[in-house]
C-alpha cells in the first residue's frame, strides 16, 4: 500500500513536471513568437525610416541641384553681361567719383581687365583643347608670377628686418657714446 501510494505519488510529480514543461516551452515558445514579431516590426519601422530618410535625401539633393543650376545661371548671365557692360560701367563711375579709388574697386577694374567672357558652347573638340591648353599656360604664367612675387616679398622682409638689425645697433653704439648725443632728457631738450 505504502509502495503503491509512494508510485501514485511519483507519477503524479512527474505528470505535474511535465505539465510544467509543457506549460514552460509554451511560453517560451510563445515569447519566441513575440520576440519575432517585434523583431518583424522594428525591422519594418526601419526600413520606413530609412526610406523616408532616402526620399528626404534624394528630394534634398533635387533641390540643391535646381538651386545650383539656378545659381550657375544667374552667375553666367551675370558674367556675359559684366564681360560686355562691366568696364564701361567701372569707366562711368570713375568719372562719377574722379580719380579717387578704393583698393575694392581697383581690384574690380583689374580683374573686369583681365577677364575675358568665356565662350566655349559652340567650340569643336580641337578648338576646345587649345582653348584648355591656352588657359592652362595662361594659369601656369599666373602660378609663376605669384611665385616670384612671394619670394621678393621673402627678401624684400629680410632685407627689412637686416636693415632694422643694423639701424638698433648703430643707435646703440650712438647711446654709448653718451653726452654728445642730444635727445629728452627728463622731459626736456637739451
Amino acid at each position: 500500500m505504502e509502495l503503491q501510494a509512494l508510485i501514485d505519488s511519483h507519477f503524479e510529480a512527474r505528470k505535474k513536471e511535465e505539465e510544467e514543461l509543457i506549460a514552460l516551452k509554451e511560453r517560451i515558445e510563445k515569447r519566441r513568437a513575440e520576440r519575432a514579431e517585434q523583431q518583424r516590426i522594428r525591422a519594418e519601422k526601419e526600413r520606413e525610416r530609412q526610406n523616408r530618410l532616402a526620399e528626404e535625401k534624394a528630394r534634398r539633393e533635387e533641390e540643391d541641384a535646381k538651386r545650383r543650376a539656378e545659381d550657375d545661371l544667374k552667375k553666367k548671365k551675370a558674367l556675359s553681361s559684366m564681360g560686355a557692360n562691366y568696364s564701361s560701367y567701372l569707366a562711368k563711375a570713375d568719372q562719377k567719383r574722379g580719380k579717387k579709388q578704393t583698393a575694392r574697386e581697383m581690384k574690380k577694374k583689374i580683374l573686369a581687365e583681365r577677364r575675358k567672357p568665356l565662350n566655349i558652347d559652340h567650340l569643336s573638340d580641337d578648338k576646345l583643347r587649345e582653348k584648355a591648353k591656352e588657359l592652362w599656360e595662361t594659369l601656369y604664367q599666373l602660378e609663376t608670377d605669384k611665385y616670384e612675387f612671394a619670394e621678393k616679398l621673402k627678401r624684400q622682409k629680410y632685407d627689412i628686418t637686416n636693415l632694422r638689425s643694423r639701424i638698433d645697433q648703430a643707435q646703440k653704439h650712438s647711446k654709448k657714446a653718451g653726452a654728445t648725443a642730444k635727445g629728452k632728457v627728463g622731459g626736456r631738450w637739451k
